[in-house]
Order: C-alpha cells, then sequence, then structure tokens
C-alpha cells in the first residue's frame, strides 16, 4: 500500500478520497528534524505540505523513496522545486483551489482599512463604554470602496478573482502583469446572468500612480522586494496596501517608514518576512490590519485543497 505523509494537515474530503484510491493516509505531525528518518522508516512514498514544513536539498538527498512532494495551496517556495524534478520526483500543488478565498481576504482587509476596523476592534473592548463619542469621532473619516481604483499587480487566477469583487463593488480596476496581455473577466450572478469585463494589463509605474489601493498576488523571486521605496514614492498620497501574496513582496521597513511619515495611509498584511515571527514593529503598527497567514484558510478552499492533491496523487500512481 502507497503511504501519503499530509505533514501540515489534509481536509476530511481529501483523505478519504485517497483512502478510498487504496492509499494509506498519515496525518500525524513530524517536526521537521524528524521527517527525514520518518519517511525512510514508514517508507512514505507521498509528502504533503502546506506553508509549514521545508523540502529542501537534504531533505530530498535523504529520502531516496520518496516519489511525489504535493503543497496544499499555490505558492512552492518552501520547497526546493527544480532540484526535486531533477532527482525524478513529481512536484505538485494546487493553484486554483485557495483563489476565491485568498481574494474575499483582501477585501476583507480593504474594508476593515477604509472604516478603521482593525483599530475600532482594539479600542471598543478597552474604551467604547467611557469614550464612545469620541472612538465615533476617530472613525468618522471613512471611505467607501465603490468609485475608488483598485491596482491589482499579478493578474493570475486569484489576481482575476479579486478583479471580479472590486467589478462587482463598482471599482475601476487596473493590473500590471508582464506574463498576461489581455483577461476576460466573467462575472456569474445568482440569477444566471453574466457579464464580461476586458481588462488590458498596464505598467507597474502606472497602477502605482493610478490606483487608491494596491494588493499584491505575485511570487516572491530573489532578494529584491517588488515594492520598495522607489514604487512607494510612485503611489498616491494617501493610499493603501494589501499583501496577501508572499512575504518579502513589500520592503517592510520602506512600508512602515511610509505609514510614520504618511506617505500610506493604512496596509493590510496576512504574510510577513520572518514568518512565523514577523517583526513586532511592524505588528505595532497603529494603520495595520493583520492576520496571520490565512489566505486560504477558509473550510471550502481546504475541501478543494484536499481534493484536487488526492485527484493529482491517484492518477500519477495509478
Amino acid at each position: 500500500m502507497i503511504k501519503v505523509l499530509a505533514n501540515d494537515g489534509i481536509s476530511a474530503s481529501g483523505e478519504k478520497s485517497l483512502q478510498k484510491a487504496g492509499f494509506e493516509v498519515i496525518t500525524q505531525k513530524v517536526a521537521q528534524e524528524q521527517l527525514a528518518s520518518v519517511i525512510n522508516e514508514k517508507d512514505i512514498a507521498v509528502l504533503l505540505v502546506r506553508s509549514a514544513t521545508k523540502v529542501r536539498q537534504n531533505l530530498i538527498d535523504a529520502c531516496p523513496g520518496l516519489k511525489m512532494i504535493g503543497r496544499g495551496g499555490v505558492g512552492m517556495d518552501n520547497i526546493d522545486v527544480e532540484y526535486a524534478r531533477k532527482k525524478g520526483l513529481e512536484v505538485i500543488n494546487t493553484p486554483a483551489a485557495s483563489s476565491a478565498s485568498v481574494a474575499e481576504l483582501v477585501f476583507a482587509h480593504l474594508f476593515g482599512m477604509v472604516r478603521f476596523l482593525y483599530d475600532a476592534n482594539r479600542q471598543m473592548p478597552l474604551e467604547g463604554e467611557l469614550s464612545f463619542k469620541d472612538l465615533k469621532k476617530n472613525y468618522a473619516k471613512g471611505k467607501e470602496l465603490a468609485g475608488k481604483t483598485l491596482g491589482i499587480i499579478g493578474f493570475g487566477r486569484i489576481g482575476q478573482e479579486v478583479a471580479k469583487r472590486a467589478i462587482g463593488l463598482g471599482m475601476n480596476v487596473v493590473a500590471h502583469d508582464k506574463f498576461v496581455d489581455s483577461v476576460n473577466i466573467e462575472l456569474n450572478f445568482f440569477n444566471g446572468q453574466t457579464m464580461n469585463f476586458e481588462i488590458i494589463p498596464t505598467s507597474l509605474e502606472e497602477v502605482l500612480k493610478k490606483s487608491d489601493f494596491i494588493t499584491l498576488h505575485i511570487p516572491k523571486i530573489g532578494d529584491k522586494a517588488v515594492i520598495g521605496t522607489e514604487e512607494i514614492g510612485m503611489m498616491k498620497d494617501g493610499a493603501g496596501i494589501v499583501n496577501a501574496a508572499r512575504g518579502g513582496v513589500i520592503d517592510e521597513d520602506a512600508l512602515i517608514f511610509a505609514l510614520e511619515k504618511g506617505k500610506l495611509d493604512y496596509a493590510g498584511l496576512d504574510v510577513f518576512e520572518n514568518e512565523p515571527t514577523p517583526s513586532i514593529h511592524l505588528l505595532m503598527q497603529a494603520n495595520v490590519s493583520l492576520t496571520p497567514h490565512i489566505g486560504a484558510a477558509t473550510l471550502e478552499a481546504q475541501d478543494r485543497i484536499g481534493t484536487e492533491l488526492a485527484d493529482k496523487i491517484t492518477s500519477f500512481f495509478k
């Protein structure tokens, strides 16, 4: 029986699907330093991870019986993908499964930013009873998202899901993607009606200059941040930025400086440079909406991820 170690967990539907196909699924978490010995001892053929477990060259070299590495999610920067493939391993991920969940989190941050929920939710339990009127005054300058321009940097599956929600809210959408010429965005409504919108990506500079809000949906490549001091300088004064993509895509020091100096009004962050120990200076910024890397953490996304992994594993071995 082929054994699958889902070291960062797998949805019940994914586990059930694998078991039905004749695989043995192990979901007990193994510490990183013990991973190689457990994989070899138990003769594991498939290692499934999310973002917590790292699959580097030393682990790949130490586990000659491993046939497949699966990432439940999109980004595979915790896996040495090219090296694994060079060694003959199959490497898979689930790029489509969590797109809607990440897109909805982007708007959770955007709504939270423009109505100061990130601060109101901290202050109301402490001050709400005694300083209700003062807090009301503090949060009196909210903004509507409708009519504003949302700049989407990275216009793949997730970027396009964000665009759908932005269009539905009445936002103007501009996008930048080096690898995309034109995209047809199809909106499907509850009554079966559909509408189509063509979006043609433009330059990064134009997106930065035009947008009231920026959201990033690109992988981290190399050491240089995509949004640094120069790029923030191109943005509108008082703009907001959301990163639910990868830590390091925004230069955190440049972001903190821009927030403290009032160049940017707010930021929404789901990912950080030093996970799982992000900068305390960044976490303590008063005008930042924060979540602990939960973009794909919905029941629906995890269900789709588990099922998609199971289907890919089954087709590979069968």
